[in-house]
Formats: C-alpha cells, sequence, structure tokens
C-alpha cells in the first residue's frame, strides 16, 4: 500500500514528507486525512517542537489531485465543497493554527493547493528551482484550500489579486520578493537550511514560541486594540512559567539557557 507521508524524527524536529511522487504530491482525501493524523501526533509528542514540510520528487505539491477532484465535482457542489474543500481548509487551518512552528521546505513545483500549504505555513524556503502558481483558474475553479484569503496576507491585496486572476507561474525569488517565502537557497541546500532554522527554533522555549504564535495568528483579523489584549493574556501566561525563569536567570548569569517546555 501506497505510503502517502513519510515522517521522520530528527531530534526535536519532525519531517513530513508528501510522498506521492508520482502524482507530483498532489493531495487526495487521504493524504490530507494522514497529514491531519500526523499533526495531531506531532503535538502530542513533547519531544517534538519543530515541524518540517516538504515533498518526495521534484514537485512540494502539484496542489489537488484532479481525477479524484473531479469526482466530487460530478456529484455536485454540495459534495465538492463538504467532501473536497472542507478537508482542505481543515488541514491549512491546522498548519496555520499549529502551536509548534511549522516550516515549509519547497523543494520544486508548489501549484494549487500546494501553494496554499507554504501559505498556511509559519515560516517557508524555497529553492532556487521551486516554481509557484496560483493555478485553479486555469482550470476554471478558485483556489480551494484558502488561498483568497491566505495569500493577500501575505503578500498583499493586489499582488495577490494578480496571482489568483492570471494563474501564472511564479520563481521563487519572487515569491521571496512578495513575502511567500523567507528566503530562497541554492537546491541542494535546502534541506540543510531548513534543519538549520528548525534546529534553532528547536532551542527556543517551547511555550514561549506557542504563545507568539497563538497571538500572531488570532491578532491577524484583531483590531489593534484587541491584538493588543491577545498579546498582554500571552505574555501573562509565559511570565510564570520555570522557562521563563530559566531564561531570564541564564542572561543573568551569562549562560546558555536549557529550556524544558514548563
Amino acid at each position: 500500500m501506497e505510503k502517502l507521508l513519510d515522517m521522520r524524527v530528527e531530534g526535536a524536529v519532525a519531517v513530513l514528507t508528501l510522498n506521492r511522487p508520482a502524482k507530483l504530491n498532489a493531495f487526495s482525501n487521504a493524504l490530507l486525512e494522514a497529514m491531519m493524523a500526523a499533526l495531531d501526533r506531532i503535538e502530542l509528542d513533547r519531544a517534538i517542537r519543530v515541524v518540517v514540510v516538504t515533498g518526495a520528487g521534484r514537485a512540494f505539491s502539484a496542489g489537488a489531485d484532479i481525477a479524484d477532484f473531479q469526482q466530487h465535482v460530478r456529484a455536485g457542489a454540495a459534495e465538492a465543497v463538504a467532501h473536497f474543500m472542507r478537508p482542505g481548509h481543515r488541514m491549512t487551518r491546522r498548519v496555520e493554527a499549529f502551536p509548534k512552528p511549522v516550516i515549509a521546505a519547497v523543494n520544486g513545483l508548489a501549484f494549487g493547493g500546494g501553494c496554499e500549504l507554504v501559505e498556511a505555513t509559519h515560516l517557508a524556503l524555497a529553492a532556487e528551482s521551486a516554481v509557484f502558481c496560483k493555478s485553479e483558474v486555469n482550470i476554471g475553479i478558485i483556489p480551494t484550500f484558502g488561498g483568497t484569503q491566505r495569500l493577500p496576507r501575505n503578500v498583499g491585496r493586489k499582488a495577490a489579486t494578480e496571482l489568483i486572476l492570471t494563474g501564472r507561474r511564479f520563481s521563487a525569488a519572487e515569491a521571496a520578493r512578495l513575502g511567500l517565502v523567507n528566503r530562497v537557497v541554492a537546491d541542494d541546500a535546502l534541506m540543510a537550511a531548513t534543519m538549520a532554522l528548525a534546529e534553532e527554533l528547536a532551542a527556543k522555549p517551547p511555550l514561549t514560541l506557542a504563545a507568539a504564535l497563538s497571538a500572531i495568528h488570532r491578532g491577524m483579523d484583531a483590531a489593534i486594540d484587541d491584538g493588543l489584549a491577545i498579546e498582554e493574556a500571552a505574555f501573562a501566561r509565559i511570565v510564570p512559567t520555570a522557562d521563563a525563569r530559566e531564561g531570564i536567570a541564564a542572561f543573568l548569569e551569562r549562560r546558555e539557557p536549557a529550556y524544558r517546555g514548563e
């Protein structure tokens, strides 16, 4: 049986590899379910502090499995929304709100839903040869995994509108210029650079990272005063933690902190 998603753990970092290379790692319902199950497992494992997502072969993900998607479309709009679009929404919302940093290592094509997964991750690195595309318009539909909402939040309304309406391909360099990815690295350095970033984050206090991620995520749609209240509440949760005490003590004692996630 095809293993749709490979998961390996290196130290405190879980690496999830979309594993349908013959289909350019296109998302089927089964792959979406595998992603959700892996994230559930990772969230409960205190030893894992950071998640990396990448793709097998020459693609990160080419988006939806069109043959799978067509079956839902033929059954009507309600079927397509309930059994394809909403599972995609659940997966990208899970990634976006995940309490541990999720980093995309974009190794190749990131089209449609693949691009939308990048939009949902907290950080992203891309190989120089990676190519992005909001390709849905080219088959007569709109983005299905949250792209109409997240891409404008990533790159701004006008840039997002152009990419969604034209369905044109754009390079990793343009993705970095727009703010969709944090930086571009040589193809053969992608995983090393991504793992270095992941390990850097894994050394930080995990409860503090979770609080920061939550405040950023919840504050995106809030008025500034509401956002500041979210920040205050997050700060108040962190101050009493052992890790906060350890961080301050280590700074004053001029030593490296040892964070335990407590």
